[in-house]
């Protein structure tokens, strides 16, 4: 796995967790990415600091902390999350399920189905599939309402 510092067109910043560089230029090609805060698909990656280890050698400060440690107060991006936002997501998680349980997948055709659904030359029904950020904007400007998944969704095919 490897982990992305990405920022949206507004400002937001978060983790994008991939299973290698090839991965994220992938989604990033495919306009698969978005911000979870607003939705923006416009997303880049964000300047990174490397994570250099301390060394084996390192003194001790008074109390056993190395000398090289951050104080309580300062915020870690590779720390745990606190209990309510893990929480939160475990929430959108279900709720994500629950809603695709009765979903179809589409994949690709995500843009096609959504907009023949919408001009009744099919039957409505739930769907989730992969859309480019570009197709998503023209759904979106003609009226056909779609939304986002706050976590990624695999192809049946890929899954085990």
């Amino acid at each position: 796995m490897i982990v992305f510092d990405l920022s949206c067109s507004a400002g937001h910043r978060f983790e994008g967790w991939f299973g290698s560089s090839g991965d994220y230029a992938r989604q990033y090609e495919r306009g698969l990415l978005v911000c979870p805060q607003c939705g923006c698909a416009s997303i880049e990656k964000a300047p990174m600091a490397p994570a250099v280890p301390a060394k084996s050698n390192r003194a001790a400060r008074k109390g056993g902390a190395p000398t090289n440690a951050l104080s309580p107060s300062s915020p870690l991006a590779n720390g745990p999350l606190p209990a309510e936002v893990v929480k939160a997501m475990e929430t959108l998680a279900k709720a994500q399920a629950k809603a695709l349980k009765d979903s179809t997948w589409v994949g690709d055709s995500f843009a096609e189905k959504s907009r023949a659904m919408h001009y009744g030359e099919e039957d409505s029904q739930t769907i989730h599939g992969q859309a480019t950020a570009a197709q998503a904007k023209d759904l979106a400007e003609e009226g056909i309402t779609i939304a986002p998944l706050p976590f990624p969704v695999a192809p049946p095919e890929d899954l085990n």
